[in-house]
């Protein structure tokens, strides 16, 4: 074990870095970001900013000579920067598991290859494999259109009803290797963060229920309100994709519950998770408790939530909404809730500057003051996708 008191480090510099830097000082760890940018929110926090690309051999090799174990913070980082470190120090996720899940395409391969449901797809990497695709599987339409690499909160990606709009779409993406995934008919967004350690000891926390809004993630309600039965399923499935994969670290599967009640894997992502913020304020550990656990060779945390909880991402529209500083004072009148801001200097629309959770004495009562707070912080202009009760 990485006793406390060593130096780790963490390839990114954004809010889950950020969440990460603070869970491992709170244990009496020291943290080292290596981030291109000069301002990032883990760097605020970070003991150590190292300012260089993720590919720089002199950071990276800083990096190696001064930590114990290093991780990363999002999941397109190159996979050639981890397998530098892991000649040197523990590496978390590996490079192997990352470059998996940073490829659409590499993704809903290995997942349908080790018998994981997905929705049909097919690879799009020129108008002639549109056309033979289609031709070949009618089915793929109505669809999105996802660019295999660099795609997050909705970004990277273009719904498709017919075959004229699907050509119309790679058009846009000017040859860039894609994916085609066919609409399935869904009746929930579920998510679960999954911890696995070196020894093979697992965690899962509880099955989330996610709201987005415009591509991104609006509202996490946990526990998910869904049957128990559904519920392990959802857990039994998310394991079984991180014991493919060989994965130690911290890893979140998204799922579609489909309207006859099945489960469809919708994507991974080889880091703690937006969804997975309410585990902060309302588990016994965090999703980054285990993160920093995974790396330093710790045993597990406990997962057991405490009290229901309810998260809201905080967007940059409210702070157009305030035409400057929103109102913190009002939120922060309700008791319950526990503000988290990631100490971004611009707002932009559609960029995560924090979020919020609402804990309740029931799931009911959390939703209920989280989506009064949710309701201020918004444009009055801008529409808001009900949450269903």
């Amino acid at each position: 074990m990485i006793a406390p008191g060593a130096w780790l480090g963490l390839l990114g510099g954004g809010q889950l870095g950020r969440m990460f830097a603070m869970a491992a000082q709170s244990m009496g760890y020291r943290v080292a970001v290596l981030d291109p940018a000069s301002d990032g929110p883990a760097a605020s926090v970070a003991d150590l900013h190292l300012q260089g690309d993720y590919l720089d051999p002199g950071r990276l090799r800083e990096l190696a000579e001064r930590c114990r174990g290093a991780t990363t913070e999002f999941e397109n980082v190159p996979a050639d920067s981890l397998r530098f470190l892991a000649g040197h120090c523990a590496v978390s996720p590996a490079a192997e598991c990352v470059a998996v899940a940073q490829d659409r395409l590499a993704e809903k391969t290995f997942l349908a290859r080790h018998g994981f449901p997905v929705a049909p797809f097919a690879a799009i990497g020129s108008i002639e494999a549109l056309e033979d695709a289609l031709a070949g599987r009618p089915a793929l339409l109505p669809g999105i259109l996802k660019a295999s690499r660099f795609g997050y909160d909705g970004k990277g990606q273009a719904r498709v009803a017919d075959a004229q709009a699907a050509r119309a779409a790679l058009a846009g993406f000017a040859g860039e290797p894609c994916v085609l995934e066919a609409f399935l008919p869904l009746a929930r967004e579920l998510s679960v963060v999954v911890a696995r350690g070196f020894d093979g000891e697992v965690r899962t926390f509880p099955v989330a229920e996610n709201h987005h809004q415009d591509g991104i993630l609006d509202v996490t309600i946990a526990p998910a309100r869904i049957p128990d039965a559904l519920a392990a399923r959802a857990r039994e499935a998310a394991l079984g994709v991180a014991t493919a994969l060989g994965y130690c670290g911290v890893l979140c599967v998204e799922f579609f519950v489909l309207a006859d009640g099945s489960l469809v894997v919708n994507e991974i992502a080889p880091r703690p998770h937006n969804s997975g913020h309410f585990t902060i304020d309302a588990c016994v550990s965090s999703q980054f408790d285990q993160q920093v656990r995974v790396l330093a060779g710790a045993p597990l945390g406990d997962t057991a939530q405490l009290a229901p909880a309810v998260m809201v991402n905080i967007l940059g529209e409210a702070w157009q909404h305030a035409g400057g500083e929103p109102d913190w004072a009002s939120v922060l009148r309700e008791p319950r809730m526990k503000l988290h801001l990631y100490g971004k200097r611009e707002p932009r629309p559609g960029r995560k500057m924090g979020h919020l959770t609402v804990l309740g004495g029931s799931l009911d009562d959390a939703l209920d003051r989280a989506l009064a707070i949710r309701e201020a912080l918004r444009p009055l202009r801008q529409p808001v996708q009900p949450i269903p009760r």
